[in-house]
């Protein structure tokens, strides 16, 4: 019933893939195998540059573009050529994921009183993930996504790259493949999916798959919103059944 009801579906990141298998867009199959080939690509992408992400939580007043900006100088200090440092996730209000060169992402550490910050947190990921240090995984990805037979969707999937939803195959192709270098628009796409009129009531939402931490994003969101969200372990599920 929650399936044949469901009128929306988002994806964060690689889960993007998972929200268009959902919807019919894709076949599991091909899109594991896209999957396979992304990951992969983004790995060696990841070898090439000593990279990473950071984990940022910030006051009102913190300027995250600004304190970017002179992380990138700083790494130019240092004689890095072409620096990368900037936000890669938008989390929820007062949180970023920011990614790039190491070196930037340790100045900011150092500074983090400077730009407003309250918390930092390294991520345990081996690089820049949705930045253009990737862009050597464009083109792997593009080219599995030609060979697949993408549908359009039977139900509206949310785009990462803006926000908005879907609205063709060749939408899907293009936005997958940008999604890799471009930065995940989690909180925009909270707002996208449950704006709504005054007084209508919100839909139930169900997060799938391990953890809860897009659940505890939605209530930073959208706390009515988040007064109807249910979490769906599948891996519980399997092994309840075997």
């Amino acid at each position: 019933q929650v399936v044949e009801s469901c009128v929306a579906a988002a994806g964060y990141s690689v889960g993007e893939f998972a929200a268009l298998v959902f919807a019919g867009a894709l076949g599991f199959a091909e899109a594991l195998y896209a999957v396979k080939v992304r990951a992969e690509a983004m790995q060696k992408a990841s070898e090439a540059v000593p990279s990473g992400m950071l984990s940022v939580i910030g006051r009102r007043e913190a300027n995250y573009k600004f304190a970017c900006l002179e992380a990138r100088k700083h790494c130019e200090s240092l004689g890095i050529e072409n620096p990368v440092c900037e936000i890669s996730n938008y989390l929820f209000p007062d949180s970023r994921v920011i990614a790039g060169h190491l070196q930037a992402l340790e100045f900011l550490q150092e500074n983090a009183r400077k730009y407003y910050f309250t918390r930092t947190k390294m991520l345990p990921v081996s690089g820049a993930f949705h930045t253009r240090l990737m862009e050597p995984a464009v083109e792997p990805l593009a080219e599995v996504l030609k060979s697949i037979e993408i549908q359009k969707p039977l139900v509206c999937v949310y785009s990462n790259v803006n926000g908005k939803k879907y609205m063709h195959s060749k939408h899907i192709e293009k936005l997958l493949t940008k999604q890799v270098v471009s930065p995940v628009m989690w909180e925009q796409t909270m707002h996208s999916v449950y704006e709504r009129k005054q007084g209508t009531e919100f839909p139930y939402t169900y997060e799938v798959g391990p953890g809860k931490q897009l659940g505890a994003i939605l209530k930073k969101c959208n706390l009515k919103a988040w007064k109807q969200y249910n979490h769906v372990d599948a891996l519980e599920d399997q092994e309840a059944a075997e």
